[in-house]
C-alpha cells in the first residue's frame, strides 16, 4: 500500500477553499491511502464551541464527507481526512474514512488536547480497524499518540498501519 498525505494549511473557516484546494492537489499525486490533516476542511483554531458548532457537519452526509468520497471514486483511493462533526446537538473532532466504493466509517478524537476541551465533546465511539483492500488501519487524531493505550489497542485489533 501506498501512503501520500496532503499538508494544505487550511484557511480558517474556508470549508469550499479549503475543500477546493484538496480537490485541485490530491489527482496530482500516486497513492493508494491519502491521510489528510486534523480538521483540514474547517482549519483548527476554533474560539468556542458555538465557532465549531458553526462549521460542523455531519458524517456521511455532510457536504465535505460528500465531496470525499467523490474525489475517491474518481481516483480509486482511500482517505482520511479530519473535520469538525456535529451529530445530535454535539461537536466532535472526527476523522472520516472513505474508500472508492463511498462511506467505510469514521472515529471521533478520544484524548483531547487543552482548549479543544471548551469546543469539543471527546469522542464515544470504540476503537475501530478498517479494511482497505487487505491492509488494516486504524485511525487516530494527533493528542490520541500521547496515550499508549489507544495504538496498543489498534495495534491488539490487528492493526497494520495507524493513520
Amino acid at each position: 500500500m501506498r501512503v501520500g498525505f496532503i499538508q494544505n494549511n487550511p484557511v480558517f473557516g474556508n470549508v469550499q477553499e479549503n475543500l477546493s484546494r484538496i480537490e485541485r492537489l490530491l489527482p496530482a499525486h500516486n497513492a493508494d491511502l491519502f491521510v489528510l490533516p486534523e480538521l483540514f476542511a474547517t482549519g483548527y483554531q476554533f474560539t468556542d464551541r458555538k465557532e465549531a458548532q458553526s462549521l460542523a457537519e455531519p458524517i456521511p452526509d455532510g457536504a465535505t464527507t460528500r465531496a470525499l468520497m467523490s474525489l475517491a471514486k474518481q481516483t480509486q483511493t482511500f482517505i482520511i481526512a479530519g473535520l469538525a462533526e456535529t451529530d445530535a446537538k454535539q461537536v466532535y473532532n472526527s476523522a472520516v474514512i472513505i474508500g472508492p466504493s463511498g462511506y467505510i466509517g469514521k472515529y471521533r478524537k478520544l484524548h483531547l488536547f487543552d482548549t479543544e476541551k471548551n469546543c469539543f465533546t471527546p469522542g464515544n465511539l470504540p476503537l475501530h480497524v478498517f479494511d482497505m483492500n487487505g491492509a488494516k488501519v486504524g485511525v487516530m487524531i494527533c493528542f490520541d499518540w500521547r496515550f499508549p493505550e489507544t495504538a496498543r489497542t489498534l495495534a491488539l485489533m490487528g492493526a497494520d498501519l495507524i493513520a
